[in-house]
């Protein structure tokens, strides 16, 4: 009995530690649904891609078979292991490699406005991705992602579930700021994702996380709502892949800060998993 009484009173600590962190961090949110992100919050639906007539086996980033979820529509370009083989950037080996082969990308007109040119930041070898839509204004100025209002909260974020920022890796589609925040352009994306393609391969994560709509309707190929993308494990060529509200959306509305908690747990609970199963 003994025994039993002070594992109760260990779980009771332990969830009353929880609710504290969840209050600090977002306040006495009263949850009233799951509104999906508008046209205010400076995301955009990316056009619909052409779904190839034959989908023969996929391939993961790593060269393994792979079967993608049910929705996932993949291009003809993102069907190959190696999007662009005949640019030097493809053979770099390591991040800081593909930085240097890059940093000067002028493919689209968004090179000649950045200030500065916005790669990534964390730990090369991470378990967790966290894939953003595009850089900001600070991030433009700093030449690092999420490091403004947004940025901030997001590390509260990692810190309540659990981790540090040094041990992610975040980065963005885009590379460069669109001018005044606008929405990123398809051919913007067309021409910069390949870049997190190869990024995605170096690092080998076990799970990646899209911040916000843009990203997780770039990164699987769908036209789907947030709130369908949310909630759920999808396969991105044989990574694990969830999708939540990006920071920024949660500074605007507090109703998307719940759900956003719930997300990150589940996040941290496949994590948790993974890591069991390993050992």
């Amino acid at each position: 009995m003994p025994d039993t009484n002070n594992e109760l009173k260990r779980l009771l600590t332990l969830a009353q530690q929880a609710l504290r962190q969840e209050k600090e961090l977002f306040g006495d949110v009263i949850y009233t649904g799951p509104p999906e992100e508008t046209a205010g919050s400076h995301e955009y639906s990316p056009p619909p891609r052409k779904k190839p007539a034959v989908v023969a086996e996929e391939v993961d980033l790593f060269g393994h078979a792979s079967t993608p979820a049910h929705h996932t529509q993949l291009s003809p370009a993102q069907s190959r292991l190696l999007p662009y083989p005949d640019e030097p950037w493809v053979a770099a080996e390591n991040l800081d490699q593909l930085n240097s082969e890059i940093c000067t990308c002028l493919k689209c007109p968004l090179g000649r406005t950045r200030t500065k040119f916005v790669f990534g930041v964390g730990n090369p070898k991470a378990d967790i991705v966290l894939v953003g839509e595009a850089p900001g204004a600070d991030e433009d100025a700093q030449g690092e992602p999420f490091v403004g209002r947004a940025g901030q909260l997001l590390n509260k974020i990692l810190e309540a579930i659990h981790f540090k920022r040094e041990e992610v890796y975040i980065c963005n589609i885009l590379k460069c700021r669109p001018p005044n925040n606008r929405e990123p352009q398809p051919k913007e994306v067309d021409s910069c994702e390949p870049h997190l393609w190869k990024q995605l391969e170096i690092i080998k994560p076990k799970i990646i996380l899209c911040l916000g709509r843009i990203a997780g309707q770039t990164l699987l190929r769908t036209t789907e709502s947030l709130t369908a993308l949310r909630g759920k494990i999808h396969n991105y060529r044989g990574i694990k892949l969830m999708v939540t509200y990006h920071p920024a959306a949660l500074l605007r509305n507090p109703n998307w800060k719940k759900p956003t908690w719930e997300d990150v747990q589940y996040l941290r609970k496949i994590y948790d998993e993974m890591k069991a199963k390993k050992e």
